[in-house]
């Protein structure tokens, strides 16, 4: 069901009982850890689009200590991700210890390793121009070194591991859709869409993904009697939509949305902005921002849009 918000302005230690405290929530950590090269940072990122709290290289002693936080925060946090890379001290020997720890808590706690082959690790790090974090400690100093050690030294942690994905012929796309199997439950099932009006003279929202322009149709400020309303205000939108042109163009807004937001949504993105533009931001591109929203929202076979917000960038700016 598409959900539709309008806005009116622009813009202790793991294993202690305080670690859970509403067991119809249960918290859930997932330890994200692989090879250095293997597509960690891109998962923390999903995971985080997922609705994972993530963080990165979080102390052993401080995981009880953020699980009680952010149970307590609101809202609160019951999903958290940690990054552990092979500096870590999790590399020790703590992590089974710690695992062990959040389980006996009643936190349901996986372990994710990503991996990929060295060729494909070794093309990824002369693309980022950066050194591998175990390459100084080798013998001659070179990457594939730093990547044998590595293997080494994380070898009881991929056994270890609940899902072990090896990332060397997956797509950012692909490796979105496999970790969204994994660990989407619960979150969100489809992108939030923002349908944002705007004054072209006030220049074009730098963050919108499709602009819509409807200077075509006639300005309702040269219209005495509906200079000071605004698009919002019936007596302003009805006199919009009812423009030859008009309908037909939000309709084709629409289908134009609903096409490349199924796109985006089968690309793993989660976010649509939508800017629709007149020239001051007051009446045309308001009436028909919040007449695309309200289209958007009402069809409640749209699978792909989960949340639709109506926001207008520059009401009352003049």
């Amino acid at each position: 069901m598409t959900r539709v918000e309008s806005n009116n302005n622009a813009g202790a230690a793991p294993g202690q009982s305080g670690a859970v405290t509403d067991t119809q929530q249960p918290v859930e950590v997932v330890i994200v850890t692989g090879l250095s090269g293997a597509g960690r940072g891109t998962a923390a990122r999903v995971l985080e689009d997922l609705g994972w709290y993530v963080t990165d290289n979080l102390p052993p002693e401080l995981i009880g200590r953020m699980i009680e936080l952010g149970a307590a925060a609101d809202p609160p946090i019951r999903r958290l991700a940690l990054v552990m890379d092979v500096r870590s001290r999790f590399f020790t020997g703590e992590l089974s210890g710690v695992t062990e720890q959040l389980r006996g808590a009643g936190i349901r706690t996986r372990v994710l390793f990503l991996e990929a082959s060295d060729d494909v690790l070794i093309r990824r790090f002369g693309f980022a121009r950066r050194r591998h974090p175990l390459q100084s400690d080798s013998p001659d100093g070179t990457l594939s070194a730093g990547l044998t050690a590595e293997r080494a030294r994380l070898a009881p942690v991929k056994g270890a591991a609940d899902l072990v994905i090896d990332t060397t012929e997956l797509s950012i796309h692909q490796l979105h859709r496999k970790l969204e199997e994994a660990y989407g439950a619960g979150a969100p099932a489809a992108l939030q869409l923002t349908v944002q009006s705007f004054g072209f003279k006030y220049g074009v929202p730098l963050d919108a993904d499709m602009v819509l322009d409807v200077r075509f149709l006639p300005n309702p400020h040269w219209i005495p009697e509906l200079r000071e309303h605004t698009g919002q205000e019936s007596v302003v939108s009805d006199y919009v939509l009812s423009r030859p042109g008009a309908r037909d163009y939000l309709q084709t807004g629409k289908h134009l949305v609903d096409l490349t937001t199924t796109g985006y949504r089968q690309e793993g993105k989660r976010y649509m902005t939508v800017a629709v533009g007149c020239t001051g931001g007051k009446h045309r591109s308001v009436a028909i921002a919040e007449a695309l929203g309200e289209r958007i929202g009402a069809d409640t076979g749209h699978v792909a849009v989960d949340v639709v917000r109506v926001v207008h960038r520059d009401l009352g700016r003049e």
